[in-house]
């Protein structure tokens, strides 16, 4: 049995105390949150405040950990991987060289794992990534997101000074991806393939403008793209904006031979992204168990796991069912 800590409980917390249910060799020793525990209201888990979950390193095998990657696991991730073997889902693309180098220094220093950066891009699109270039070296590659709701955008929303509330819409260009699918070539650019639309609610003395300037200056979520900011009420936020779809594909076109034209495509259509991000940590946190056990410390990431680390079947049975 692998058991399992939960640090943080917000929408990704909870989906992975429901997709630890569905795992029957896996078990959840608590939510350890920076809130008061009696505040917070689980699906049954023992809520812990985060002082208590040192005390509790012996009946823990790895720490999930569910904050956002703009302030919360930069810090998280490498000062608990200090304790424990750790999953985390940090996905500012740019700086995950930064956080492996980070993380794996802690990891050897201390005979620990972690794997960073699971979740579905990064994630399952990184290695759908890889797989694409290799098998077609002659080719591009091109990640479309959405449409939905971004986690970690509406995250960097809601961290900005006179923001009390918000969440933010990936909307992928459809009409490049057809073209793209055709075998047409282009030059397409990060702020071609995707809209970005925000819905935010103001803090009661938040300046509109500040934050409209703060948000698409912002390096690394919204500059690089045409991004849509509107203020609206908490209500209308509420009715209209808390539903957490999310999706999108990996395309690589490329040739063959004689230039023969083809098109590799990786699709996923997520009615919770939360849940099913969740879902994907929870996978990896069985891959971390096990590759610890087999003396593996320091920092991994999805490139470097095996596909058999995250599923509880026997091997034999895998090579037998699955291939």
């Amino acid at each position: 049995m692998i058991r399992v800590a939960i640090v943080g409980y917000g929408n990704l917390g909870r989906g992975v105390e429901l997709a630890l249910k569905q795992n029957p060799d896996m078990s959840l020793v608590g939510v350890f949150t920076r809130r008061a525990p009696d505040t917070v209201t689980t699906q049954g888990a023992q809520a812990y405040a985060m002082e208590d979950l040192v005390g509790k390193k012996a009946e823990i095998d790895v720490c999930i950990l569910c904050g956002g990657s703009a302030t919360d696991l930069p810090e998280q991730t490498p000062a608990l991987t200090k304790d424990f073997n750790t999953v985390d889902s940090f996905d500012t693309h740019a700086k995950i060289p930064e956080h492996f180098e980070r993380v794996n220094q802690v990891g050897k220093a201390n005979q620990t794992l972690a794997v960073i950066s699971t979740g579905w891009d990064p994630g399952l699109f990184s290695l759908n990534r890889l797989y694409a270039q290799s098998i077609l070296p002659e080719g591009e590659t091109y990640t479309f997101w959405g449409e939905g709701v971004s986690q970690g955008h509406s995250d960097a929303l809601r961290r900005i000074p006179g923001v009390a509330d918000a969440t933010q819409y990936t909307i992928p260009n459809e009409e490049v991806i057809e073209a793209l699918k055709a075998g047409q070539k282009m030059n397409v650019t990060t702020r071609d393939k995707h809209f970005r639309q925000c819905f935010v609610v103001l803090e009661e003395n938040g300046d509109a403008a500040a934050v409209k300037e703060a948000i698409v200056t912002m390096p690394n979520y919204f500059a690089e793209y045409d991004t849509e900011v509107n203020f609206i009420s908490q209500r209308e936020l509420d009715k209209e904006h808390k539903a957490m779809p999310h999706g999108g594909k990996v395309l690589r076109t490329g040739t063959t031979g004689t230039d023969t034209q083809q098109v590799i495509e990786y699709n996923l259509a997520l009615a919770s992204n939360p849940e099913f991000t969740a879902s994907v940590l929870v996978a990896y946190a069985r891959a971390c168990v096990r590759l610890a056990q087999e003396g593996h410390t320091g920092a991994m990431t999805v490139l470097d796991i095996a596909p058999k680390y995250l599923s509880p079947i026997a091997d034999d049975i895998l090579r037998r069912d699955l291939l």
